[in-house]
């Protein structure tokens, strides 16, 4: 069965393994043209004799070049699809002559509120003997199936499709077939907000109200010898 000429999200399951890139042995040659390219010529790389001064059997290659095997290996999987994110951990030193084989496996299947779909993917290289020497994940953007990519070609709405959670498309719900809606016609779900709580009665002041100032006169007792 020929493969497909591109992929698309509804034709994948949770779980489903991705065909394993198996790279040419990696030879010193290659790694100095790496340093060339990456302008990193850090001599672990290309000077056989510091290697060894420092204790290493060889030298070694760059750990950015697995994980751009890891980058070829996803985009190639994806087939006009678009990789958004990638991010690995390395295990192991890479050295000449080691061949490594890129593995992979689906994780999940989601899609956001503008009809955008994405599948996570589980990563791993191992070399010639089994050991694991990098490990990560990434993430993937699909159009869901071609009757979504010739929507979004002509400026339609993308397809909005219930992708559940163990990647099953389940065309029926209940005994009822699912309802695919335009991106337009989508509900969304709003978080409810909790009641409002009832406006705070004022303090009372229990202070007593303040007199209004009233203009006194003033009384003087009569001194002996005035006249009455």
């Amino acid at each position: 069965m020929a493969a497909p000429k591109k992929r698309y999200l509804e034709g994948l399951r949770v779980g489903d393994e991705l065909p394993t890139l198996v790279k040419p042995a990696i030879d010193r040659v290659q790694i100095a043209r790496y340093a060339g390219a990456a302008n990193d010529f850090n001599p672990m790389h290309v000077d056989e004799l510091a290697a060894r001064a420092a204790g290493m059997p060889s030298v070694y290659a760059h750990a950015l070049m697995p994980m751009g095997f890891m980058g070829q290996f996803l985009t190639d999987w994806l087939k006009g699809g678009r990789m958004t994110r990638l991010a690995v951990r390395f295990v192991k030193l890479v050295w000449p002559g080691d061949v490594l084989a890129c593995k992979g496996r689906v994780l999940a299947r989601r899609c956001d509120e503008q009809g955008r779909y994405y599948v996570d993917v589980d990563l791993w290289a191992e070399n010639q003997r089994g050991e694991l020497v990098l490990k990560g994940h990434a993430t993937g953007q699909l159009f869901f199936s071609a009757e979504d990519e010739a929507r979004q070609r002509r400026g339609e709405p993308p397809l909005i499709v219930d992708v559940s959670e163990q990647g099953e498309l389940p065309r029926t719900i209940k005994g009822r077939p699912i309802t695919v809606k335009p991106a337009a016609a989508a509900r969304t779900s709003v978080a409810k907000r909790p009641a409002a709580a009832p406006p705070r009665k004022a303090a009372s002041d229990k202070r007593p109200a303040r007199r209004a100032k009233t203009s006194r006169a003033t009384i003087r007792p009569a001194t002996r010898g005035s006249k009455k």
